[in-house]
């Protein structure tokens, strides 16, 4: 029984990344209303704005999906854990904050395959359009926009080693990611502002919440679409308080903003995609899309691990927790600085394995600490010190898929990202291991090396370094392309992000990524959603 129907001219399922975005630029006309409808509840734990607060969001399954892949074969049969943003903000507010766009060729390859619009020139002006970058405007970044992207305010001398380390191996150092080349190591530019997080919900909703033509509703799971014949005229959702079943109406466009989990499941309940991955589950099928859920990608991380001898690094031991914690909580509380303003990332880069000058085929992530399994393990963590070198293929062949374990709504969906299928994909991690071992043995960084933790000394050759691979591979968190731009039978959505084949449904959040960017997938993902609330806009004029 549906408790109540509202109608607004916009609805967003997704208070996230794209979400955010979508429903600030839509709302800046007082004539238009627009609903979001978001599944988790506010941004109001402390953990989402204290930087540091990224260790405990992994335990969390209030503000955290939790989700696990199914079995992976060629990794062990394990289940990956993936972790995405429960909350208004979405994973922007649960992420490592590290500012990246990809390399311009990434995009140009979006334009080359016909999607008309999506170049890197075209999608430079939206970076900027989002960004209000510190060091001010220039070629390659914006100030005005509501998007904070500064210096981190933390910045462990192990870092620096790292840098200089990667550098004696003969890869350039580079001060902005966000530039005129993203190849290089150097110190990542945050989302922070003043040392907080600024998630896309501070970024773009927060400043405009009191626009009397926006409502945001937080706790309700959209359960399937609302249709007449292959227009989408709504969504029904549960309210997660009450339990109940409501309805809004769209006298536009629902506008699916999910991210590529949610996205695809929310089609699928509803009828749309391949017949076979609908009809078992007893959902009648209303239009035939292939493409629905298929194209999964996501960029796959090995880490290598050293203790240190000098202590540098963070150890959560009885001197951090009662001398180190309480001191740092009021440094940041007086001057929004010091580690509990820390990303945890907090410098890395980009770099080929092929040494090709102006493209990176592995990224690097350098953590002052020892991190495993999302930070689940902590027992090395609190004995020693020691610190992490994760490394991802940013461009991986293997392909996978979302899909529907139940009809049931509330039912997580089934990932499998079909992890290792392309044999190319095991090749890059073990050389990404080779490389990562050469930084962390060269000086300046091969002082501060106790022993090696992971993989371990004993680890060598490439059939032992596959077998580590496929123990202990893990997702850096960036999954896309599960409703794919295009034109082909596969594609989900057009180059204006309308949905094949119906009227009133668009798709706008990483999971019309053609292909997966060489780099983190949070800000590519708001200026996905910058330049389709334009195309909207300008299509409903």
């Amino acid at each position: 029984m549906v408790d109540t129907e509202q109608v607004y001219d916009y609805v967003i399922v997704g208070g996230g990344s794209a979400g955010c975005v979508l429903a600030n630029r839509l709302s800046q006309d007082s004539s238009v209303s627009v609903a979001v409808l978001e599944a988790g509840p506010p941004d109001r734990n402390p953990l989402l704005h204290i930087p540091i607060g990224i260790i405990g969001l992994m335990w969390s399954k209030t503000l955290n999906w939790a989700y696990y892949t199914v079995a992976q074969p060629r990794l062990a049969n394990r289940r990956l854990f993936w972790p995405r943003g429960k909350t208004l903000g979405g994973s922007s507010a649960i992420n490592a904050m590290c500012y990246t766009r990809g390399n311009a060729s990434d995009y140009d390859h979006w334009a080359a395959l016909g999607n008309a619009g999506w170049g890197y020139r075209d999608m430079l002006a939206y970076f900027r359009k989002s960004e209000a970058f510190e060091g001010g405007a220039n070629e390659y970044h914006g100030a005005s926009g509501g998007y904070a992207v500064s210096r981190g305010r933390h910045n462990n001398p192990l870092n620096e080693k790292f840098i200089a380390a990667a550098q004696a191996c003969g890869y350039p150092r580079n001060d902005d990611f966000g530039g005129a080349t993203d190849v290089g190591v150097g110190l990542y530019n945050v989302a922070q502002r003043d040392g907080r997080r600024c998630s896309n919900a501070d970024a773009f909703l927060h400043p405009i919440r009191d626009r009397r033509n926006l409502t945001v509703i937080t706790r309700a799971q959209a359960t399937r679409l609302l249709f007449d014949g292959l227009h989408a005229t709504g969504v029904a959702y549960r309210d997660r308080r009450t339990q109940s079943e409501r309805q809004l109406r769209a006298r536009r466009e629902v506008l699916l903003a999910g991210g590529a989990i949610n996205s695809p499941q929310i089609l699928l309940l509803s009828g749309i995609g391949p017949r076979e991955e609908i009809e078992p589950q007893g959902i009648e099928l209303r239009h035939e899309l292939p493409g629905v859920g298929r194209n999964l990608q996501d960029h796959l991380d090995i880490s290598v691990i050293d203790r240190e001898r000098t202590r540098l690094s963070l150890r959560l031991g009885f001197k951090f927790l009662f001398v180190d914690a309480p001191l740092a909580l009021w440094h940041y509380w007086r001057h929004g600085r010091g580690w509990l303003s820390s990303n945890v990332a907090e410098s890395g880069g980009f770099i080929s394995s092929t040494n090709d000058p102006a493209l990176g085929d592995l990224q690097l992530h350098f953590i002052p600490t020892i991190e495993q399994d999302h930070g689940h393990r902590l027992w090395n963590t609190i004995r020693y010190h020691g610190y992490t070198l994760r490394i991802c293929d940013l461009r991986p062949g293997s392909r996978g898929h979302i899909g529907l374990n139940s009809a049931d709504p509330m039912a997580p969906p089934r990932i499998d990202p079909n992890y290792l299928d392309d044999p190319q994909d095991l090749a890059q991690l073990v050389a990404a291991v080779k490389i990562g071992r050469r930084i962390m043995r060269s000086p300046p960084l091969a002082e501060h090396r106790e022993v090696e933790l992971e993989p371990g000394d004993t680890v060598e050759g490439d059939t032992a370094i596959e077998d580590y691979v496929r123990r202990r591979a893990e997702t850096i968190y960036h999954p896309v392309g599960t409703c794919r731009m295009g034109h082909d039978n596969m594609a989900v959505v057009d180059d204006r992000l309308r949905v094949h084949g119906m009227t009133g449904l668009r798709v706008v959040d990483a999971s019309i990524m053609p292909t997966i960017v060489g780099g983190n997938t949070n800000a590519p993902t708001t200026a996905i959603a910058e330049k389709a609330a334009d195309m909207i806009i300008a299509d409903n004029a």
